[in-house]
């Protein structure tokens, strides 16, 4: 007999779309899975978005983590599990939020799409290019919902600024300037765990066996086998604003100087110079764990203008003002947008209309990043498309 977990292995997968109806003041019923430090954010901020929810199931391969999220309001009488599969065979689940680490995303949200529960996956969405593709068709071959965790989309500000840019208010955009600056990563101390209360294999998943050691454990974003380092992490936010603002969806060329300059125990580099060719503009990146002064933003530079923005703000600058400190056009940030596009998620639930971060830009956002390692691995250069296809 075939169950689901087979048939997804064997790469059909076929997805019963979610037919309820809803009544307005009807509870979400929402399952939990990657109970870790993300998903607390995650649900932070859908406890902010006035929509009735509560948690039916919590998965997660550390027993802590499983309990820590029931002692939330939401949570009470929430049922525990390791396996992610238990959560989905509760056919009274309504949708499912995923923050596992980035190689569980794609396997969990296809499985999820195929038992019949929307999707909310933090990102990026995919550890790897070719699992871009079986996303995308999980997705569409099905009815349900997937919103992919670049909560920009959802930001007023972010959105205020890519209409700005689509008028043509900067003129011709030339090259986008992006940036990430984590000093602040020097006190990311591991905290010891209770090992008994792990399941390490189940943890690892489809990644080769390998001992645990905490740093991996907490610090799995910077292992190829689990992540992609930043290129896959906080990039993954401004190449998603830059391609949606800019509206291109991938790169032909990119180029990629990258070193362990701090953390040299980790694989992935802590210190990054990127730039990516688009047809008609240029994306740059820099990262690095030793400045943190400006934080994380963006520059759009055009020919009449230049537009600032970071998740506090956003200012316009005209060229040829003598007191280029002051925008010509400003807007501080007045709600947090994971709280927005939280928000989004569950009304598109109900409306069963399309999320603002569809699944095609949350493939297109990690590809670039993919793609930005896949230059440093070569030696810091590669044309996409790459001979042996996409």
């Amino acid at each position: 007999m075939i169950d689901r977990r087979s048939f997804l292995i064997a790469g059909g997968i076929t997805a019963l779309a979610s037919t309820r109806v809803f009544a307005a003041n009807e509870r979400l019923r929402i399952g939990v899975i990657g109970a870790g430090g993300r998903m607390h954010g995650l649900l932070n901020s859908a406890e902010k978005t006035g929509v009735p929810f509560e948690i039916v199931s919590v998965s997660d391969v550390y027993t802590p983590h499983r309990e820590e999220v029931k002692t939330r309001a939401s949570a009470t009488n929430a049922t525990t599990c390791m396996d992610f599969n238990q959560v989905l065979d509760d056919k009274s689940i309504d949708a499912v939020i995923i923050a596992t680490p980035d190689h569980w995303h794609v396997r969990i949200a296809s499985a999820a799409i195929a038992a019949g529960k929307d999707v909310y996956l933090e990102k990026p969405v995919t550890h790897t290019l070719e699992e871009g593709e079986t996303l995308r068709k999980s997705v569409r071959g099905s009815k349900q919902v997937l919103q992919c965790g670049m909560q920009q989309r959802s930001w007023t500000h972010f959105r205020n600024a890519v209409e700005l840019i689509q008028g043509g208010a900067l003129g011709q955009v030339t090259q986008v300037r992006t940036y990430w600056w984590q000093n602040y990563g020097m006190s990311w101390i591991p905290r010891p765990i209770d090992e008994s209360q792990l399941d390490w294999k189940q943890w690892l998943g489809g990644a080769p066996d390998q001992p645990f050691t905490l740093e991996k454990y907490h610090r799995w974003r910077w292992f190829w086998n689990f992540g992609g380092g930043a290129m896959t992490d906080l990039f993954t936010h401004w190449i998603d604003v830059a391609q949606w603002a800019m509206k291109a969806d991938e790169p032909s060329t990119a180029f990629m100087l990258g070193d362990k300059r701090v953390f040299k125990q980790w694989e992935c580099p802590d210190t990054i110079q990127a730039a990516f060719r688009y047809p008609e503009f240029d994306v740059v990146y820099e990262g690095m764990m030793s400045s943190s002064i400006d934080d994380g933003g963006l520059e759009f530079r055009g020919t009449d203008a230049t537009l600032k923005i970071n998740r506090s703000r956003m200012g316009v600058y005209r060229e040829g003002v003598k007191d280029e400190r002051n925008p010509i056009l400003k807007e501080e940030s007045f709600e947090d947008g994971t709280d927005t596009h939280m928000r989004n998620f569950f009304e598109c639930i109900k409306s069963r209309k399309e999320p603002n971060a569809p699944v095609e830009t949350g493939i297109a956002a990690a590809r670039a990043g993919h793609i930005g390692n896949l230059a440093y691995r070569r030696g810091g250069m590669t044309n996409w498309p790459v001979s042996s296809g996409k």
